[in-house]
């Protein structure tokens, strides 16, 4: 199944409180970037992001979920409603996640 636009707009929206956060359109559904690092994404109307220590610290109830078959598990953001977490949770993440890799 894939996810909405309106899900992604509202998402989006959440985070409009950041600068740099772009998406990627991917298969039906949407990669999150912040700062130009992969922090997660939109897989069927869900929003998941990586399960960094401060992820986990940020949200020690959140289920680990699979995005898609084969996935490494992510932790589902199930309170999309808090732009305070939102804002909290990408500015913490952002330093442990790998920079993006060079393009040849």
């Amino acid at each position: 199944m894939a996810s909405s636009k309106e899900y992604l707009d509202f998402v989006l929206e959440q985070l409009s409180d950041l600068d740099g956060v772009t998406y990627r359109a991917m298969m039906g559904e949407y990669i999150i970037y912040f700062q130009g690092k992969v922090i997660g994404g939109i897989y069927d109307d869900r929003f998941l992001v990586k399960p960094t220590s401060s992820a986990k610290r940020l949200m020690p109830e959140a289920p680990y979920e699979i995005p898609y078959e084969g996935a490494k598990e992510m932790l589902l953001v199930d309170n999309v409603d808090d732009r305070e977490l939102l804002t909290g949770l990408f500015n913490a993440m952002v330093d442990e996640l790998p920079a993006p890799k060079k393009k040849r």
